[in-house]
C-alpha cells in the first residue's frame, strides 16, 4: 500500500473518531499519541479550545526515566497521567485513541489511567 493512501486512512480514522468524541469543562478529552520514540497525553477541553494537562515522556516528569512507546511505557505514563489529573481535580474524561485500535498499548495507557481513579 502507498504511503499517501495509508496517511488517508489515518486520517480518516482520527475524524471518525472525533466527530464522536468531544471534551467539555466538565469532561476533557484524553488524546494519546505513541510515536516511534515518544509517548504523549493531553488533556484538552474543546469548548474552550485549551489544554487542561499535558504529559510526555520528553517532558521534565519523565525525563529521567527510561521510558520507550511499548506497553510497559504506556502503564507508567498512563498512572503518571492518571495520578496528575487526580491532583488537578479531574475525576471524568473523555478517551480519544486517536486513529489506533483500543488495543496493546492504547488500552494498557487507558487501563493505568483508570486504575489511578479518572472515570471514563
Amino acid at each position: 500500500m502507498k504511503l499517501e493512501t495509508k496517511k488517508t486512512l489515518e486520517q480518516k480514522r482520527r475524524w471518525r473518531v472525533r466527530r464522536k468524541v468531544k471534551g467539555t469543562a466538565e469532561r476533557p478529552r484524553l488524546s494519546v499519541c505513541f510515536s516511534n520514540k515518544h509517548v504523549y497525553a493531553q488533556c484538552i477541553d474543546d469548548h474552550a479550545g485549551k489544554t487542561v494537562a499535558a504529559l510526555c515522556t520528553t517532558g521534565k516528569e519523565l525525563k529521567d526515566q527510561k521510558v520507550l512507546p511499548n506497553v510497559a511505557g504506556a502503564k507508567v505514563v498512563g498512572e503518571k497521567f492518571g495520578a496528575k489529573l487526580k491532583a488537578m481535580g479531574v475525576e471524568a474524561v473523555v478517551f480519544d485513541r486517536g486513529s489506533r485500535r483500543y488495543h496493546g498499548c492504547v488500552k494498557t495507557f487507558a487501563d493505568a489511567v483508570r486504575s489511578a481513579g479518572v472515570n471514563f
